[in-house]
């Protein structure tokens, strides 16, 4: 499922040009558990009222077993991992990827959730919750080291506004914190 990237603004392939740590959303694992938790939860409501009610056979067993599985599958975020010139974002079946140092344009999709659309001269699209970076500094850091390469190479000709509105935020959401954490707020 994974796909094979060359880099068209470098003429390398991304597995030789990539190098250095991966940073991973630290905060995937909980949400993972809380869709587990979420689903499986549903499905003991489901068998227990239906088993109560004297309702509960085979094919209605199956169908909350399916519904707690659909439910699962809605609520299970994208893993998104950031690493030198390269973000990538995992699903259950789909696993898109991005050169985030040879992007060519970042916007926000419309939509009732907000989410942030890079794309990458490859004509590669990845599709994230701008949440997942606000709450990780570390792939932020490395997402904005690589947009700047980006913009030197003349490759980035959209979205400097929603990457300067994401940085604005990031700082807001710093500064908020470190205000709550020495008590001034």
């Amino acid at each position: 499922m994974d796909r094979r990237f060359t880099g068209a603004a470098t003429g390398v392939p991304v597995a030789e040009a990539v190098s250095g740590p991966t940073t991973h959303d630290i905060h995937w694992a909980g949400e993972r558990r809380s869709a587990i938790a979420i689903a499986f939860l549903l499905f003991t409501a489901l068998f227990a009222v239906d088993a109560g009610l004297g309702g509960l056979d085979v094919t209605r067993g199956i169908v909350w077993t399916g519904l707690a599985g659909l439910i699962f599958v809605i609520l299970l975020p994208r893993r998104v991992s950031v690493e030198p010139g390269l973000l990538s974002a995992r699903g259950l079946l789909v696993s898109d990827a991005v050169r985030t140092d040879s992007l060519v344009s970042v916007r926000w999709s419309d939509g009732s959730a907000q989410r942030m659309v890079l794309r990458d001269s490859d004509g590669n699209q990845v599709e994230i919750d701008p949440n997942v970076l606000v709450r990780n500094p570390a792939m932020w850091s490395r997402l904005d080291t690589d947009t700047r390469t980006s913009l030197q190479r003349g490759t980035l000709l959209r979205g400097t506004t929603v990457l300067r509105q994401l940085a604005e935020r990031l700082d807001r959401e710093t500064a908020h914190t470190v205000f709550k954490l020495s008590g001034l707020h």
